[in-house]
């Protein structure tokens, strides 16, 4: 999961690129980068840590040029420590490209021989995203014709592009001197959104990021979602051209984004992330009457921030008094994408407060988005009997996430998850509440499709079906074996 950006301007691109990384800030802690184009030259700043502390003023001078691209990175693949993995990644042939992505390839073992053996270049990192920005520059050599790049040279490329490579990846590029590239995997598990806004000067301003929110806040007209397969070339003169690189396309995102990833002012693939929140809380709440004495609730609390919207539903659908008990500290990151268990159990406690008085001798039931290694979950039952809990029923909008994630979240081992190889009353005798419960699989679906028109999810990480058909036992193995530490 990261946060990508780009844009066309008729104005410097540094701060627009920089206002939109902050809106897209919970997508990625561990690192960031800004490219800027001016002319055929590139001025790249990339860094490890949050965007608010990243980029000085003299950085931003730097970032010269109408055109520019940012990322927020929560690493998946190589090493959230290492700071050359930050993107954008580079590569000076054909004319100079930088390229930024979400998501994760799931065939970099293949494209990595492949890289060596057949197109003859280098890798420096474990990242995927190198690997990603090298096909596309090997794919677009191909095509080179003369000194002139057109439209739909850089087509044919994406188009080779998509029979090499398999996974999820939303993308953004930048050709030096000539115009900013977007593409969307073919299942458009990924999101990413196009914009356009009218300035009355030369031509339209464009843009292209994960979520809808960033277009919103800068002025930009939503024009609609990137679709599977497809490519979008705007020129440095704001001309955009557009087409379906993948026969075969068919949308299928991730569910996860609407349970817990993005935030819920977006919008994603004509469905409302906060809609679909309050839907998983009615679908919820008909599941919490079915196995829980209504005498055993006195109070719906949330998990804040992204569990709000379904609690408040289960709390009005069930009659039960809704109330605020923990109180978020919004100076520390996402424990989800924290880099490891142990710094996960330590942020908890600096994230979140129980307050005392909403919680003395009284039945409490928690609302979070997802239980999923269970570290967050275990302690946010501790502290509520701590602060003097009578009992503590734990819920959760989504199923158990029994599988792991593979398509650009950090849920790499099996191992790890608290609901593989359990059974519920297993796994609430590990997380020490009274009661747990989880929202049926077919709800989640039934939930956040309600609506749109939208036919399927990517739900592989609460199913095991893996939407791209490519991912093995022996693949799941081998990711388990090379996890991040």
């Amino acid at each position: 999961m990261c946060g990508i950006v780009g844009l066309v301007s008729s104005s410097p691109a540094n701060q627009q690129v920089y206002d939109a990384l902050l809106l897209l800030q919970h997508r990625g802690q561990d690192s960031t980068g800004i490219a800027t184009n001016e002319g055929s030259v590139f001025h790249v700043h990339k860094v490890k840590g949050q965007v608010r502390e990243a980029y000085r003023t003299r950085d931003m001078r730097a970032l010269l040029g109408n055109m520019g691209l940012g990322h927020v990175r929560y690493a998946t693949k190589g090493t959230a420590t290492n700071e050359q993995e930050a993107q954008p990644f580079y590569v000076n042939a054909p004319y100079g490209i930088v390229l930024v992505h979400n998501g994760n390839l799931t065939n970099t073992r293949e494209l990595t021989k492949e890289m060596f053996e057949v197109d003859r270049r280098h890798l420096n990192t474990d990242s995927d995203t190198e690997i990603l920005v090298n096909v596309l520059a090997h794919e677009l050599q191909a095509q080179v014709r003369g000194s002139e790049l057109d439209p739909d040279q850089v087509f044919d490329a994406i188009t080779r592009l998509h029979e090499r490579v398999e996974g999820s990846y939303a993308a953004i590029a930048m050709i030096a001197g000539h115009g900013l590239l977007a593409f969307r995997d073919p299942f458009g598990i990924r999101p990413l959104v196009l914009g356009r806004r009218t300035t009355g000067l030369v031509g339209d301003e464009w843009i292209v990021a994960s979520e809808s929110l960033v277009l919103e806040s800068g002025g930009y007209e939503i024009v609609r979602d990137v679709a599977p397969g497809e490519a979008v070339f705007i020129t440095k003169g704001g001309e955009m051209f557009s087409r379906l690189c993948s026969p075969n396309a068919r949308l299928v995102p991730c569910s996860f984004e609407y349970v817990y990833l993005a935030r819920p002012d977006s919008i994603m693939n004509g469905i409302s992330v906060y809609d679909a929140r309050l839907r998983l809380g009615n679908r919820l709440a008909d599941t919490i009457a079915q196995y829980t004495p209504m005498g055993d609730i006195d109070v719906v609390m949330p998990i804040p921030d992204s569990s709000r919207p379904a609690a408040m539903q289960v709390a009005q659908k069930l009659g039960i008094e809704y109330r605020e008990g923990f109180y978020k500290n919004r100076y520390v990151g996402r424990t989800f994408i924290m880099p490891g268990q142990a710094e996960r159990k330590k942020s908890v406690k600096q994230k979140l407060n129980a307050m005392g008085s909403e919680f003395k001798g009284k039945n409490i039931l928690i609302v979070d988005d997802s239980i999923v290694r269970g570290t967050t979950s275990k302690e946010i039952v501790q502290m509520a009997r701590e602060a003097g809990a009578n009992k503590v029923t734990f819920t959760s909008a989504a199923p158990p996430v029994r599988f792991p994630h593979v398509y650009g979240i950090n849920m790499p081992s099996r191992h790890e998850l608290v609901a593989h190889g359990r059974k519920i009353p297993d796994i609430n005798r590990e997380l020490g509440s009274d009661y747990l419960i989880y929202q049926e699989v077919a709800d989640m679906q039934a939930a956040i499709l309600e609506g749109s028109s939208v036919e399927a999810l990517d739900m592989s990480c609460f199913t095991g079906d893996y939407v791209t058909g490519t991912v093995t036992e022996e693949y799941l193995s081998w990711v388990e074996k090379n996890q991040l530490s």
